[in-house]
């Protein structure tokens, strides 16, 4: 898969039921996935299957991922938050 056709399928899949998920999402699939390293980069793809109210939970920190390099990520995204 092209790294195109993939950023665009992992956008559709940061689209969520919760808004407040997507302004965490969008905005940091949009201005730093490239960032990430590659396993980071699949870690936030492997995190997209997880249900709603679990990454919700994760990005206000009620939960800890037990994968780390999830972890990682969600870290990053929290660090982040500021920007928005």
């Amino acid at each position: 898969m092209s790294d195109v056709n993939r950023h665009k399928q992992l956008y559709w899949r940061s689209r969520r039921g919760m808004l407040e998920l997507e302004l965490k999402l969008i905005p940091f699939l949009r201005d730093d996935f490239s960032t990430l390293s590659e396993a980071e980069q699949q870690a936030y793809a492997r995190m997209l299957e997880e249900e709603d109210w679990q990454l919700f939970d994760w990005l206000q920190q009620r939960e800890i991922p037990q994968d780390k390099l999830i972890q990682q990520v969600v870290d990053k995204i929290i660090a982040n938050r500021g920007r928005l």
